[in-house]
């Protein structure tokens, strides 16, 4: 069943109405969705690369406005719609270990979530539950969706369709490893 509905949302890419279609996907991955936007952006912008930075920031705003979508279903209807789809991804026991520390971490949650393949969604609706400060949450999505989107869009518009197995394949580890060494470099830092 996954993968037709990931065929089915490649397809989408090559439709007419593609910016649309990347919008909504790009909005419904950041709430509950389990496909990301990339399915269709990448085919989007080898076909267009002159709109490489539109279709990225597209995506973007899409995508910020579906977490704050999410943000609301952890406020305001987890226990109809939150939970389900944190049983979906087999986070249900994230909630009880998450809830205590994570207004302290949260902004870098987002950030981290944002960037890496880790489901965005999780993290969206995990702020809604825990109250995080509504505009830094707001704000750490757009820093992580912008760069996450932008960077494959560059990538893309500077080398094309060859780089497309490396987004696909091994992006997502590049961004865990900066991840790794970011909140490394700042534990060092604290320990100096």
């Amino acid at each position: 069943m996954l993968r037709k509905l990931y065929d089915w949302t490649l397809s989408l890419a090559q439709s007419p109405y593609a910016l649309w279609f990347l919008a909504i996907v790009a909005f419904v991955e950041s709430s509950f969705f389990p496909i990301p936007p990339d399915v269709i952006m990448i085919p989007m912008i080898i076909a267009a690369p002159r709109r490489a930075f539109l279709i990225a920031g597209v995506a973007t705003v899409s995508s910020v406005l579906g977490g704050m979508f999410g943000y609301y279903i952890g406020a305001f209807l987890f226990e109809n719609v939150g939970q389900p789809i944190f049983d979906f991804y087999g986070k249900s026991d994230a909630v009880a270990a998450f809830s205590e520390q994570f207004n302290t971490y949260g902004p870098w949650a987002v950030l981290v979530a944002g960037i890496t393949p880790f489901p965005f969604k999780v993290i969206t609706i995990m702020s809604g539950v825990t109250g995080l400060s509504l505009p830094i949450f707001i704000m750490s999505a757009i820093i992580a969706r912008a760069l996450r989107f932008f960077i494959v869009a560059a990538l893309l518009w500077k080398f094309g369709a060859p780089i497309r197995d490396f987004i696909e394949r091994r992006l997502g580890l590049m961004f865990i490893i900066f991840c790794v060494l970011l909140f490394g470099g700042f534990a060092l830092v604290g320990l100096l």
